[in-house]
């Protein structure tokens, strides 16, 4: 069996978005090809009302898609179409900027735990002015996988956990992405199936995880991102214990294509990033 080691590893930083808001940035920013299609991923935590109240006012997108998970916490996005939901622990909201979308996500809590995640998701270029596009999902309609060693919510894409075929809630054609989140028992192991070829991450957010087999193995611990071969299964061992393993596993097909980013904006040129400033200060990016 010849399973996907450890190619690098990436600490979270922190940093701020929205108005003040406190993240921790996984990856994103710098060296976006790396993670093709991915495009950034934000873990969001924390009980202090301050570091998140001013949540994210009403800001423009285009050419991508967001993700947003949510582990704990309320959050409201509104948008120029009309749409509202209401995140809730365990939900997750879907976005397709598209050709362009003005939209706002806002904290409906001003106490208590909010801790969550966002991952950009880049479109192709045929698509990246498709008409834009929200759904908000509830947990009860996320598939979950149980069983006495492991918890898997399959929040996107299709793969096989020892064996056992999961799918997940959404799915995409181009970029093929898998968005699971693991809860790994102490001392237990699991086999994560997926394409070949695939650009593979493996985020801990709770406890350590020992990636691949043998002397070969990578240890990774609260807070890293490991960025994966492009072949292979993934073997993912709880390194702990006693507390369980918590991580989020990111895979996709890269699309291979320019990237060109400018705060709110991901295109393919220069040219096509100007195009999209253009269009929002003039009040033309959602027509």
């Amino acid at each position: 069996m010849t399973y996907r080691m450890v190619m690098a590893q990436h600490q979270v930083r922190p940093a701020a978005d929205g108005d003040g808001v406190k993240l921790k940035r996984v990856f994103g920013g710098a060296n976006l090809e790396t993670f093709d299609p991915f495009l950034m991923m934000d873990e969001f935590g924390s009980a202090e009302a301050d570091d998140y109240i001013g949540g994210f006012p009403a800001h423009p997108h285009r050419g991508f898609e967001t993700i947003t998970y949510m582990l704990q916490g309320r959050m409201e996005h509104q948008d120029h179409l009309g749409n509202r939901g209401l995140l809730t622990d365990g939900g997750v909201q879907w976005m397709t900027a598209g050709k362009g979308i003005i939209h706002s996500e806002m904290p409906k809590q001003t106490e208590g735990l909010m801790r969550g995640f966002q991952i950009w998701l880049n479109l192709p270029a045929k698509d990246k002015m498709q008409i834009a596009h929200y759904e908000d999902v509830s947990p009860a309609q996320i598939p979950r996988l149980t069983t006495e060693q492991f918890t898997v919510k399959a929040i996107a894409g299709f793969a096989t956990v020892n064996d056992i075929a999961v799918q997940g809630y959404f799915s995409r054609g181009d970029t093929q992405p898998l968005l699971l989140d693991l809860q790994l028992e102490p001392e237990q192991q699991m086999v994560i199936a997926f394409p070949e070829g695939h650009r593979a991450l493996l985020y801990v957010y709770e406890g350590q995880a020992l990636l691949g087999s043998g002397g070969q193995g990578k240890l990774a611990r609260k807070g890293a991102l490991s960025r994966l071969t492009d072949t292979g299964d993934l073997l993912v061992q709880n390194y702990d214990k006693t507390d369980c393993l918590q991580s989020i596993v990111l895979a996709g097909k890269p699309l291979g294509e320019p990237i060109v980013h400018f705060g709110p904006f991901v295109m393919n040129t220069p040219q096509e990033i100007e195009q999209a400033i253009m269009d929002y200060q003039c009040g033309r990016l959602t027509d």
